[in-house]
């Protein structure tokens, strides 16, 4: 059997990019421990089961303020990806309100937050790795 090709989400990540809300978003430093601690897949699992509960309802408890903006990697994910309620997800991903999320739907919204995070925490390690100034050796003969 063959995997199914990685989604495009190319359009949309370039129109998230020129937004200065979204575009703000970025892991912390707990973030990425907690990333790293309990791996991608713990964290994309997490993800579903906020998806399911916070957003899946037709009307969910608190819309528009149901995801906080930190303490989970996944809510950091949510707002830079405009995951986070149902009137972001209709504006930005044309996923219409007012009715339960159908299962394809739940996947892209997972789908869109893994590649978040998985872009985001890639990048960040790149550029801890490219600022970390070269520490000169103390007892260097040069």
């Amino acid at each position: 059997m063959t995997e199914a090709a990685p989604p495009d989400f190319g359009d949309l990540f370039e129109r998230l990019a020129r937004s200065k809300f979204r575009a703000r978003f970025a892991l912390d430093r707990q973030d990425r421990e907690y990333l790293a601690r309990h791996g991608i897949e713990a964290v994309v699992r997490h993800a579903r089961a906020f998806v399911d509960k916070r957003l899946a309802p037709a009307a969910p408890p608190n819309d528009g303020r149901q995801t906080p903006m930190r303490g989970h990697p996944v809510f950091v994910a949510q707002h830079a990806t405009a995951t986070c309620c149902r009137s972001c997800l209709a504006k930005w991903h044309g996923i219409a309100d007012g009715r339960v999320l159908e299962e394809p739907e739940r996947r892209h919204i997972v789908a869109v937050i893994e590649h978040w995070l998985s872009t985001a925490a890639t990048a960040t390690a790149a550029r801890a790795t490219a600022r970390a100034p070269a520490q000169p050796d103390l007892f260097d003969d040069r």
